[in-house]
């Protein structure tokens, strides 16, 4: 199964959600934007895909904040 990709990122210094190639937003916070995110993948998890939200780090790199579905864990090597 696909597992579908919310990505919550700052973009130009405005908070978008990135899915399917296409950018949402902007968003007032970080919490608006990720709001927004889960409301989504929550209705993908609840139509049967595995679903995650990921959040743009001050590093700049995502890391999973929220999952529907299957998550192995640990992850396959």
């Amino acid at each position: 199964m696909v597992r579908v990709r919310y990505f919550v990122m700052l973009h130009k210094g405005e908070w978008k959600v990135a899915f399917n190639g296409e950018q949402f937003g902007p968003y007032a916070t970080r919490e608006e934007a990720m709001r927004t995110a889960v409301d989504a993948a929550h209705k993908m998890g609840k139509a049967g895909h595995d679903a995650h939200v990921l959040v743009q780090g001050r590093d700049q790199k995502f890391r999973t904040e929220w999952t529907s579905g299957h998550d192995p864990y640990p992850p396959a090597g």
